[in-house]
């Protein structure tokens, strides 16, 4: 008994060892085969000749442009909303906190719809605003205004944890020695949570870029004004196939650069810990 105890045991830890790489493996493949299909169904020739296309040009310039004002607003406004809400109590602050959350559940179809009631020309305020001549819904303003209902939440979460998770004494501190409290965020807040706000906008970047549903409801599909990457996808797989794939490219690697970007940031915040 003392002689095959010892095989038997050795013999479920290899087991179980091949349990787990097989596990891995198939999980692996699942989720980077249909990537690697996306590269091998077109040539390097052909895909730089239809990166020349207008069309893609064009959804590639608005879909940067777009993306980048929504990453602006969304910092600029989500850090003090994200200190402020973090460091201090007011009623309804549950009720903030599921708000926040809801569109990282909301299907993004219904958040376009639900932007398309708003503001749509007939929409609670939308028409208010058309009756002054200002339209919203299927503008370039409306592709901003989605991306910025459905990747905030990005920014707003990581931002609030952050906040959340730093000592309140270095900012009595701060405050102590007579700086403000706008000052205390700029001098002492901020410069400690900076990988992790860079992070949070990194993800809220890659969100933002690769919206569809929102923006096909409430901004519509027109070109060079409302028809970005993702847009272009959908209508290249239904017309031009090598002009959608081409641009199903783009976004794999732009989101792939994402992805390693944060993942950069992650262990430079944890080499600094």
């Amino acid at each position: 008994m003392t002689f095959w105890k010892p095989r038997s045991v050795q013999l479920k830890k290899k087991l179980a060892f091949a349990g787990a790489g097989i596990l891995i493996a198939a999980v692996t493949l699942y989720l980077f085969l249909p990537i690697l299909a996306v590269f091998l169904r077109i040539t390097p020739e052909r895909f730089f000749q239809t990166l020349q296309d207008p069309n893609v040009i064009s959804a590639l310039w608005l879909s940067m442009i777009t993306t980048i004002i929504t990453l602006i607003i969304v910092v600029a406004v989500g850090t003090p909303f994200a200190y402020f809400h973090s460091r201090y109590s007011y009623p309804g602050k549950v009720i903030v906190d599921t708000l926040i959350d809801l569109p990282l559940v909301l299907p993004p179809a219904v958040a376009g719809v639900a932007l398309l009631m708003l503001y749509g020309r007939v929409g609670l305020l939308g028409k208010y605003f058309n009756m002054v001549g200002i339209q919203i819904a299927f503008t370039t303003l409306a592709v901003i205004m989605a991306q910025i209902f459905v990747a905030s939440p990005f920014y707003l979460r990581q931002a609030k944890s952050l906040f959340e998770q730093i000592d309140p004494a270095y900012e009595q501190t701060s405050r102590t020695l007579g700086a403000s409290p706008v000052r205390t965020l700029f001098l002492v807040t901020l410069p400690m949570t900076t990988s992790g706000l860079i992070s949070g906008a990194v993800m809220t970047f890659g969100r933002a870029l690769g919206e569809f549903g929102a923006t096909i409801m409430f901004a519509g599909n027109v070109p060079g004004t409302t028809q970005t990457m993702p847009l272009a996808v959908y209508v290249g797989m239904q017309g031009d196939f090598y002009v959608g794939l081409t641009i199903s490219i783009l976004l794999v690697i732009i989101s792939f650069a994402i992805m390693i970007a944060v993942r950069l940031i992650q262990k430079r915040e944890e080499q600094h810990a």
